[in-house]
């Protein structure tokens, strides 16, 4: 029977979170979630200094979010300090790591006496093989007893195999001085005790990976399958920084990006499937593979993330899109939907959620009906509204008064009066927006008539017309 897998995402909250993260987040939930697995949560919160619980309340808000459910709950890599501290002396009872009293001042002085002599300056712990009847009684760390001969091969996913030389690689340090565990340590313990399977992870773990197998070597744990994918860099090429616009999660959010767009684009930022560009959650559970991740950098492309949301907000359920965009309104600190507009933007839906691409253009495309009177009528639009043309809005006034109020007829009779006067039904159109949306770009004028109802459209014509 093949093993159950397990992933984790294990951000570090320090600030909020990086899209680059949730990506990692998104790679680890799918192959968690597409093979029957469970996806994991650990908080790595050992820089008491610079975590702080808004920047985990940011972290789970955003997971939240972008759908992605854990399993269980998060895991605090600080709480678990007793259980790291306790492998890495198990690891001193077994000489799999040793005792270094070595100060700071002593290490420098070493690295600048190597330095001197353009030799390596990776510092080679004097207290490695010493007698412990020779140990002072002074402060000391516990350094992991590494090889420092032949090699480390990771054998990664989407890196292929990669080498490095042990001696090049120094003994890390897993107990610090005043008995605190370090990163590195804590990292391997919570992975093995929570039996992560698949380590899915940055590149810029990849240096890390070397070392850190070398403590699942000395403790004698399996070493689990390591895929590390290739950072996100802006439309530049280069590493994605506040320079390029949005970083952090929640700004996608505020920015009017529907969730199952972003993770459409997400998945399919350095992973492919053939040449699908847009797909479903479901389809993306199932397709999501590590052979798939490219690896190279991918660059974030604004313009194919609009689109892809677009083409998810013409799918969405009314209801739920409904509730998506009460959502946006909150993130982006905009005023909230009485409950008269939510009632008259869940009607206009049809109507609107083709062509946005944002839930901002959405609800600007609705505007008609989330308005009320007296239309506030732009710039633009009032150029539409001349004494020629509200004289015929005034003539089609009168039709509408007793017209059928559907779509077909009330296009016949303002194509009746535009006939009439010799002009191109667009004629009309225009200033029939202008009156009643205030706005050149909206739904079809007829549309909009059809939504808004003959009292409205009446009542909106005559505040322009007299």
């Amino acid at each position: 029977m093949s093993q159950k897998i397990v992933t984790r995402f294990a951000p570090s909250p320090t600030g909020y979170l990086h899209i680059g993260g949730a990506r990692t987040a998104l790679f680890n939930w799918l192959y968690a979630r597409g093979n029957g697995g469970t996806f994991l949560l650990r908080i790595e919160d050992t820089d008491r200094a610079r975590s702080t619980p808004e920047a985990t309340a940011a972290i789970l808000k955003g997971l939240e979010w972008l759908g992605l459910d854990y399993d269980g709950e998060p895991i605090s890599q600080f709480e678990r300090a007793d259980r790291h501290a306790e492998v890495a002396h198990e690891m001193l009872a077994k000489g799999m790591a040793y005792k270094c009293f070595s100060t700071q001042d002593e290490i420098e002085a070493f690295r600048e006496a190597a330095r001197a002599e353009g030799k390596s300056t990776l510092f080679r712990s004097p207290w490695r093989d010493a007698d412990p009847s020779t140990h002072p009684d002074a402060p000391y760390v516990v350094r992991l007893k590494a090889p420092n001969e032949g090699a480390t091969v990771i054998e990664d996913k989407v890196q292929g195999n990669v080498t490095f030389r042990n001696d090049q690689l120094d003994d890390m340090v897993c107990l610090r001085s005043d008995g605190t565990p370090t990163y590195m340590l804590a990292v391997v313990v919570d992975d093995h005790d929570m039996g992560v399977t698949h380590v899915i992870r940055g590149d810029d773990h990849l240096t890390n990976a070397a070392r850190q197998v070398q403590v699942y070597t000395a403790m004698g744990w399996d070493v689990p399958t390591f895929a590390h994918i290739p950072l996100i860099h802006g439309p530049d090429g280069k590493k994605l920084s506040k320079r390029h616009g949005a970083v952090g999660l929640e700004e996608y959010q505020a920015m009017g990006y529907p969730a199952a767009g972003m993770r459409n684009y997400l998945t399919r930022l350095g992973w492919s499937h053939g040449d699908d560009e847009f797909f479903t959650d479901a389809q993306a559970r199932e397709w999501f593979n590590l052979e798939g991740i490219g690896r190279a950098p991918a660059r974030l492309d604004f313009k194919k993330l609009e689109n892809i949301c677009g083409q998810h907000m013409a799918q969405i359920e009314d209801d739920s899109l409904l509730t998506q965009i009460e959502g946006y309104l909150a993130a982006a600190a905009q005023e909230p939907l009485s409950d008269a507009q939510k009632v008259a933007l869940k009607a206009a839906l049809p109507l609107v959620k083709t062509g946005a691409k944002t839930f901002g253009q959405l609800l600007e495309k609705a505007r008609f009906a989330l308005i009320s009177r007296p239309v506030d009528v732009d710039e633009k639009a009032a150029k539409a509204l001349d004494p020629v043309s509200r004289g015929i809005l005034k003539e089609l006034t009168q039709q509408l008064q007793t017209a059928s109020w559907t779509r077909e007829d009330l296009e016949s009779v303002a194509g009746q009066i535009a006939a009439a006067h010799d002009l191109g039904l667009g004629k009309i159109a225009a200033p029939l927006r202008a009156a009643l949306a205030g706005r050149t770009a909206t739904p079809s004028v007829f549309d909009m008539m059809e939504l808004l109802g003959r009292e409205e459209v009446l009542a909106r014509l005559a505040d322009q017309v007299g």
